[in-house]
């Protein structure tokens, strides 16, 4: 079941290479976002020191009142890879053009995971070429239904 989802990150970007990772989470954190709270907009996954980290997630408190002093909503949170993803993705995150983000947060079971991609930056030009091409596809098919 999705959780969060980044509904542009393919207007944005171009999907090279797909993971899924585990994800630390406080209870709360995991309360708010079973109450599809949090947005991914402008997330990015980093890797740092062995270990890759989501920036940019934001998962506001899940009870205002009781939430604990100094709670940060947009702290890095940690992802759970193989050291051989980690290896990998850190690879491709030196190389240029490229970068890590995540597209959506899901359950597995009782598991809380992320959907990350590493992505290729689309211009204005591919984006507008994906827009011709989704409202013609989208035309085909409202005359094939009408036949």
């Amino acid at each position: 079941m999705t959780l969060v989802e980044y509904k542009k990150a393919f207007l944005r970007f171009a999907p090279v290479e797909t993971f899924a990772a585990g994800i630390e989470l406080t209870g709360g954190e995991v309360k708010a976002l079973r109450q599809k709270l949090g947005s991914l907009d402008g997330a990015r996954v980093v890797v740092r020191g062995g270990e890759a980290f989501i920036v940019g997630l934001t998962i506001p408190p899940y009870q205002a009142a009781n939430t604990q002093k100094g709670y940060d909503s947009e702290r890095p949170r940690r992802l759970l890879l193989t050291k051989k993803e980690l290896a990998h993705l850190a690879a491709e995150e030196s190389k240029k053009g490229l970068t890590i983000v995540p597209f959506e947060l899901y359950t597995a079971g009782r598991l809380v995971k992320a959907k990350i991609a590493i992505v290729r930056g689309k211009g204005k030009a591919d984006r507008r070429e994906d827009l011709k091409k989704r409202d013609a596809s989208r035309e085909t098919a409202r005359v094939l239904k009408n036949r």
